[in-house]
């Protein structure tokens, strides 16, 4: 029964916290390894769908046992809660003997060797995670060396395409994205020429970054497509994780930055603003750091799930980091609104700041929440969506800041006239009001 209950939970968080592998072609290694379930990689077919799976190197610790117990299948997500059932009421013993699952190599078949290679067709189209079983949990340990290669054929070429269905479409999006923010960063250039004399700091820094996404996302096209068409990224993947690496930093910083006014309001920051930053750096280098261990090791590592939540803790500490600056602006913009004898002036920011503030938490929530309830519903052949959804909310929060923070020859944070002056204090006095 307990044993049962850790297949759950343990199939359960991989479900939970895996995102749709790229699929490309994956070498695994497994030494002396115990668990009853181990997963290797996530794919969807088409009814043209080919698994070519090589196994050698195979150790048992213990080779007197029922070898048809041991063994790889495929199996949807859908299908696995059912053998779970199935197990927890006895119907089987073994998750391989199971009529819902896909078998595709069991271990009897060996006669002797130590290896195998087979091609197995899937005609089916659905989602199918490859999986292998040890039913014999607490005598044998296996170690061997696991190459998978799934990939689809195209109806009219043949061709394979090594990108799960419902993902094909990536490279062209990511293209298509990167050339967007390159033309964003062209215009940006433009507009920081005229206004030359009116840009702060803070514009050059946000020209860095529009840069750096639009770099990023052109080196995760051509990940994309290099996987899509051979199955590796051919080097690819090391220039996108470092421009992932520099364009996750350069964003938090910036978000730091804005929100404690830095070059806006003053050319300096506090002790506790530094602090910020200090935080969110380092948990930028550990959050990727974790991306290229999930990226690289894949599903059946024992520590898989473990950086898969590592990532998500650091993601969160860092979204709700960058927070706190925005939150000091503006109470340091009401206390000086009420002070300083320009209520106008300091209304008109605190405004502007609260308005950034409820930008960033949309942003945040949009991108880490309802993006991933998107994928999670979505059908397997339109996961683009999920991908085109989070890259459209982040064009748009660049937007949006570009647009509220740009240089001005009339900057409406210093310059306001008497009567504006006026109305701004009244209506800061009406606001004092209600809120009491």
């Amino acid at each position: 029964m307990i044993m049962k209950f850790k297949f759950i939970l343990f199939f359960l968080l991989i479900s939970l916290f895996s995102s749709i592998s790229i699929a490309e072609i994956r070498s695994s290694t497994v030494r002396n390894d115990d668990r009853p379930i181990i997963p290797f990689d996530q794919f969807g077919f088409t009814h043209t769908g080919r698994l070519q799976l090589t196994v050698s190197s195979i150790s048992l610790s213990n080779s007197n046992l029922d070898l048809s117990k041991l063994g790889f299948f495929l199996v949807t997500l859908d299908s696995w809660l059912h053998v779970l059932q199935q197990l927890e009421d006895g119907e089987i013993r073994c998750a391989l003997q199971s009529d819902l699952v896909k078998s595709v190599y069991t271990f009897n078949s060996l006669n002797g060797k130590n290896q195998f290679s087979i091609l197995y067709n899937e005609t089916d189209s659905d989602q199918y995670n490859l999986v292998f079983a040890n039913c014999h949990p607490q005598q044998l340990k296996v170690s061997m060396d696991v190459k998978s290669e799934m990939y689809n054929l195209d109806g009219k070429s043949g061709v394979r395409d090594y990108l799960s269905a419902g993902r094909t479409i990536l490279p062209t999006v990511y293209f298509v994205l990167s050339l967007i923010y390159l033309v964003l960063a062209v215009i940006w250039i433009c507009f920081l020429y005229k206004k030359r004399l009116t840009a702060f700091r803070i514009h050059f820094f946000m020209l860095a970054v529009i840069t750096l996404k639009g770099l990023n996302l052109l080196c995760e096209a051509e990940d994309k497509s290099y996987i899509k068409k051979t199955g590796s990224a051919h080097g690819w993947d090391v220039v996108f994780y470092i421009f992932s690496f520099l364009k996750g930093i350069s964003l938090f910083t910036l978000i730091v930055l804005i929100g404690t006014g830095w070059s806006f309001l003053k050319p300096f920051l506090q002790d506790k603003e530094k602090k910020v930053l200090m935080i969110v750096i380092p948990l930028q280098v550990v959050a990727n750091i974790a991306q290229v261990i999930i990226d690289e090791s894949g599903p059946y590592g024992h520590d898989w799930v473990t950086w898969k939540q590592i990532f998500l803790l650091v993601d969160v500490v860092c979204c709700c980091a960058v927070l706190f600056p925005i939150v000091w602006s503006i109470k340091n913009l009401r206390e000086a609104a009420r002070t300083d004898g320009k209520a106008a002036v300091n209304l008109m920011k605190l405004t502007l700041f609260r308005h950034y503030y409820v930008v960033v938490i949309c942003y945040i929530y949009f991108t880490r929440v309802v993006v991933y309830a998107l994928e999670t519903i979505t059908s397997y052949r339109y996961s683009w969506t999920s991908v085109v959804a989070a890259e459209l909310g982040t064009l748009a929060f660049y937007v949006f800041t570009g647009y509220k923070f740009k240089p001005e020859a009339h900057n409406p944070y210093f310059v306001i006239d008497d009567e504006e002056e006026e109305a701004a204090v009244e209506a800061l006095k009406l606001e004092d009001e209600f809120e009491l």
